[in-house]
């Protein structure tokens, strides 16, 4: 069974910064792929970053430059990094875990959620 727990969220103001975090258990973590979302009131969920298990990130557009990905096996811990926040940034932001096994089959991982909120 693979949990995943994330803190860090909160209230912060536009142009501050904050660090996400994400503990997971239950997997072998550094062999899975991690990412963190998004999902905005009324809107999709979205992709904001990834890191594979070989240390490759992903962004999307919209936080190239701002946010940073990273992960720390020997804390099975994943971070987010966030500065130079916007009220576009607002969102709950969602960990997820990505479990590959040898006969080719996935299976995803999502974490509760942390309520982001950027305004003055």
């Amino acid at each position: 069974h693979v949990e995943l727990v994330e803190s860090g969220g909160g209230l912060v103001q536009p142009g501050g910064s904050l660090r996400l975090s994400c503990a997971a258990s239950g997997s072998v973590f550094s062999l899975n792929d991690l990412g963190w979302y998004r999902q905005a009131p009324g809107k999709q969920r979205e992709v904001v970053a990834l890191i594979t298990s070989e240390g490759s990130t992903n962004y999307a557009d919209s936080v190239k430059g701002r946010f940073t990905i990273s992960r720390d096996n020997a804390k099975d811990t994943v971070y987010l990094q966030m500065n130079s926040l916007k009220p576009e940034d607002t969102a709950v932001y969602y960990c997820k875990l990505v479990e590959s096994y040898l006969n080719g089959e996935r299976f995803d991982y999502w974490g509760q959620g942390t309520q982001v909120t950027v305004s003055s």
